[in-house]
């Protein structure tokens, strides 16, 4: 089997979906523009990666009220701290941070609805 996306029901659909366009490089794939909005998101490299949608009849999660261990979305990055620092500056919160042994530097913010995002610089690629 191949991973196809991940789906999540969020508030505030045609704002998040913008801004994770504008701030985390990710293209529209898909779009339904009437309810409930389904919106498919692919990274730089053109897969598919993350569908948001707005269902009013199905419940959204509360993710400030959650550990961002508990659930995050997790982008590669060349420079966490560079890219942790514009994320901020365009609305997204700071959580917390973590420099590994092998010299890895993981980030953790929210984005400006909430929802844990990870910058991960990885000294080693997987």
């Amino acid at each position: 089997m191949v991973f196809e996306h991940f789906a999540l029901n969020v508030t505030d659909i045609g704002q998040v979906v913008d801004w994770y366009c504008q701030n985390l490089g990710l293209t529209i794939v898909s779009e339904q523009k009437v309810a409930p909005f389904m919106t498919f998101l692919a990274d730089s490299t053109g897969r598919v990666v993350l569908e948001l949608y707005s269902r009013d009849d199905s419940a959204k999660r509360n993710f400030e009220a959650e550990h961002p261990l508990t659930f995050h979305v997790a982008f590669v990055s060349a420079d966490a701290q560079k890219d942790k620092e514009r994320l901020v500056a365009k609305g997204a919160t700071f959580f917390e941070e973590v420099h590994k042994p092998d010299g890895s530097h993981l980030v953790m913010l929210r984005d400006p609805w909430g929802m844990p995002l990870q910058l991960c610089q990885r000294a080693i690629k997987f």
